[in-house]
């Protein structure tokens, strides 16, 4: 299915909101796995935006 730019749009967004909610937790959280879990769903929402960053012609390749 393609998507078109407005949902892309919103996708990014969500995701940088989402990125933020986990970056938040991971500063607060007390323990060692509460930490990993934050920072394993920072990571992945990182590489989330900057895939769709690239869906929409804006930054270089996601892989790279």
């Amino acid at each position: 299915m393609i998507r078109d730019w407005e949902e892309l749009e919103k996708m990014k967004e969500h995701a940088k909101i989402l990125c933020e909610k986990w970056y938040i937790a991971m500063r607060s959280a007390e323990e060692r796995f509460e930490r990993a879990e934050c920072i394993r769903n920072y990571n992945a929402l990182r590489g989330v935006i900057k895939a769709l960053q690239w869906a929409q012609g804006g930054h270089e390749n996601p892989l790279n």
